[in-house]
């Protein structure tokens, strides 16, 4: 294949990866403009931890394990239920989590306070008693909601990615803290070993009910394009090998010949990688303004 037509094929297919995840019509995120239009640095930098983990598409199947990982808290689940179009727009939904993820990963200062104001503004309407009491806005559920992030992202690329971590797990877990200070999160493990014990202190508060099987049962199966379907299959499968023991326990979920998936599912990655090209809007659009201002 000549490198003109090869280069063609990868943007008909990023073009279309990226309109899946974002919702925008062109491919082209509308936060996009966001992130390269700013002004100074931002939280990271291309050489730290959350930069090298969330460029990657561990992200893929990371994303996965923390919807499973989230839905077990009774609170957060309701929050979930009642506020939330994932049924009706998954997409939505997807692109929104996203947006806060890329921007606040790439974006400079501004740009994540601006977007951490968004996100407040939206917790504040997330209240409610049915069938549990559950607040948002809550720093105790925020801090469920950090941690189930922060460990799906990790256990995900630790499993499926090749690129290395700067400064290993403990580094990742410090350096992503920063980023729900701005929600109004100041209380947030510092290392691998705390997120670890705080993981396990959540444990009591976990359930797995009626309620919890039919988010489960939708995220297995979400209303998808039909060719996109044979791969999040599999990572869905990834997402449920990388559980901690306990969590995949309380879901009831298990897989057939885990390490195949896991064989499996880091070919696909490469493939992703290689079907859509190396390059990426907003990181590229990050790095342009990060060398504007000379920060790199």
């Amino acid at each position: 294949m000549s490198q003109k037509l090869n280069n063609r094929v990868q943007e008909f297919f990023s073009v279309r990866f990226r309109k899946l995840l974002s919702g925008a019509p062109d491919g082209n995120p509308p936060w996009l403009d966001v992130i390269a239009g700013g002004e100074g640095g931002g939280l990271y930098l291309p050489t730290d931890a959350p930069w090298v983990i969330h460029r990657d598409f561990g992200t893929l199947v990371g994303g996965i394990r923390a919807l499973l990982v989230q839905a077990l808290h009774p609170a957060t689940l309701a929050g979930v239920m009642n506020h939330s179009r994932y049924e009706k727009e998954p997409l939505g939904r997807l692109a929104g989590t996203i947006r806060w993820l890329t921007v606040t990963t790439f974006g400079s200062t501004a740009a994540v306070h601006a977007e951490a104001s968004r996100v407040n503004r939206m917790h504040t309407r997330v209240v409610g008693e049915n069938p549990v009491p559950y607040r948002a806005a809550d720093p105790h559920l925020l801090l469920w909601v950090h941690i189930a992030f922060m460990d799906s992202f990790l256990q995900a690329h630790e499993q499926f990615c090749v690129a290395p971590i700067p400064g290993g797990a403990d580094a990742y877990v410090e350096q992503w803290g920063r980023s729900v200070q701005p929600l109004g999160l100041s209380e947030v493990p510092r290392s691998l070993k705390e997120l670890d014990d705080l993981m396990e202190r959540f444990q009591g508060e976990l359930v797995f009910n009626d309620n919890t099987a039919n988010v489960v049962r939708f995220i297995k199966n979400p209303p998808l394009p039909a060719a996109v379907k044979p791969v999040y299959s599999l990572l869905f499968k990834a997402a449920v090998v990388s559980l901690r023991p306990e969590h995949r326990e309380l879901l009831g979920l298990s897989v057939r010949f885990p390490k195949l998936v896991i064989a499996s599912t880091r070919f696909a990655l490469k493939g992703i990688r290689v079907l859509i090209g190396p390059e990426s809007p907003i990181e590229d659009g990050a790095i342009r303004r990060l060398k504007n201002f000379e920060l790199i």
